[in-house]
């Protein structure tokens, strides 16, 4: 029986799982090959969990044994879809293709001196932290005194808690090791915290903050003025269960004020950006306007800040997209181009449903578009063309493709090294580096 061949674009979360449940759904044969851009696999597991969070990451083992022990199922690194390979070339090799891609744009404030030196996406701050190929080593000279993070999402935690992590609590993680000696030569004394709704709104979890608390080189700061509730976050509150346990966390930490420890996270809620300052181009400061009485201001000097409010979606070549939602149209995980379905093409994670919910969220996701590609197929024969078609296309045009044991070679680089510095693993940033290993499995 003729295999069912399925393009899976994203190595992702939500690619992986729809690899996996292809393999683990289907009634027949089915094929599948799934392509990444870099030279790793693992999208946000790898580049955009926090270091200090390694239980999260332990999808990976689970990800990596699919891909071990899955009969056709194949990984293609260090390759572009798009100008390594096009969609309609995709199209013609497979009987169905998958675009897992995320989100891997940021949205914007849209206030005066967004763009000065010092304003960043948080996503910069993650990628460069995170040991992602596309961060320039030497995007972050941590030399101030105070930064600031607008937003109150888990990744807005995250960066804070980087910033004041001790130089022995990172090198327990498998940061590179120039980012280690980075922080460890930071001068940052004070993360500020900035939410534009009321306290009640803060989206990052109770967990997340407690473990903020439980830092001991850290003060967390909330004012009790902050705390005030008025009725409709009162009303919040009470309809919200984990709301309540978080608010109760930050009562908590204003009862506890400051103790005087080495470095500071103050949160302050009901707060809006109106314009970051600047001189000869750097950032300085953040203008604050309270968002319930826009003629109340105040400014916080700075030279760095995160905004940290959301990810968007790109524009994939060759596909449909509504740049309202920053997601590609779709009815049940089929691609839409106006109310037309694109054939055989399909979308899963981010770029389907927008940038929400954790790494299990995904395996639901996936599902459905398993589901829709499997009722698409189940009927049909197989007109795709052969493993061996789609690496000969790609060698004519010299792209080097990391495959599955060449990634081995580079996550068994990344332990070697972290084994030799008494850590789980050390990772890889430099994309000729890891492809020189690769190049040598």
């Amino acid at each position: 029986m003729t295999s069912l061949r399925i393009a899976v674009v994203g190595s992702g979360p939500s690619g992986s799982y729809c690899a996996q449940l292809l393999a683990e759904e289907s009634e027949s044969p089915v094929e599948v090959d799934v392509f990444e851009r870099l030279p790793a696999p693992f999208g946000l597991v790898r580049y955009g969990v926090a270091p200090d969070h390694p239980k999260i990451k332990t999808i990976t083992t689970s990800f990596s044994e699919v891909f071990e022990e899955t009969p056709g199922l194949r990984f293609l690194g260090n390759v572009q879809v798009g100008s390594d390979i096009t969609l309609d070339e995709l199209r013609r090799h497979y009987d169905g293709v998958v675009f897992a891609t995320g989100a891997p744009l940021d949205r914007r404030l849209g206030v005066p001196g967004e763009d000065l030196a010092g304003a960043h996406a948080v996503r910069e701050f993650v990628s460069w932290y995170g040991g992602h190929p596309d961060a320039p080593p030497n995007a972050f000279l941590l030399d101030g005194r105070r930064a600031v993070v607008i937003g109150v999402g888990n990744v807005a935690l995250d960066a804070a808690r980087m910033l004041v992590r001790t130089t022995e609590e990172l090198r327990a993680t498998d940061v590179p090791e120039h980012i280690v000696d980075a922080f460890a030569a930071s001068t940052y004394r004070e993360v500020v915290i900035v939410g534009r709704r009321g306290p009640a709104y803060a989206k990052f979890t109770n967990k997340e903050f407690i473990e903020l608390l439980d830092l001991e080189n850290c003060d967390v700061v909330v004012d009790p003025a902050d705390l005030e509730l008025d009725a409709e976050q009162q009303a919040h509150i009470d309809s919200s269960p984990p709301a309540a346990r978080l608010f109760a966390s930050f009562v908590k930490a204003a009862e506890r004020g400051a103790l005087g420890r080495e470095k500071t996270v103050r949160f302050v809620f009901d707060r809006s950006p109106v314009e970051f300052l600047g001189e000869d181009g750097s950032v300085s400061g953040v203008r604050l306007a309270k968002t319930s009485n826009p003629s109340v201001t105040e400014t916080l000097d700075t030279d760095l800040v995160f905004r940290s409010v959301g990810y968007l979606g790109k524009a994939l070549d060759g596909l449909p997209f509504d740049a309202e939602t920053a997601t590609v149209p779709h009815r049940d995980s089929r691609v839409l181009d106006g109310e037309e379905v694109v054939p055989g093409v399909y979308i899963a994670g981010w770029i389907k449903r927008g940038p929400t919910g954790v790494v299990g969220t995904n395996r639901r996701c996936a599902l459905e578009t398993v589901t829709a590609i499997l009722e698409d197929t189940a009927s049909k024969t197989s007109s795709a063309t052969t493993a061996s078609a789609v690496d000969e296309l790609l060698r004519s045009r010299g792209i080097q493709v990391v495959d599955w044991a060449a990634w081995r070679t580079i996550d068994e680089a990344e332990r070697a090294a972290g084994e030799s510095t008494g850590r789980e693993r050390v990772k890889l940033h430099d994309r000729a580096e890891m492809l020189q290993l690769a190049a040598a499995k």
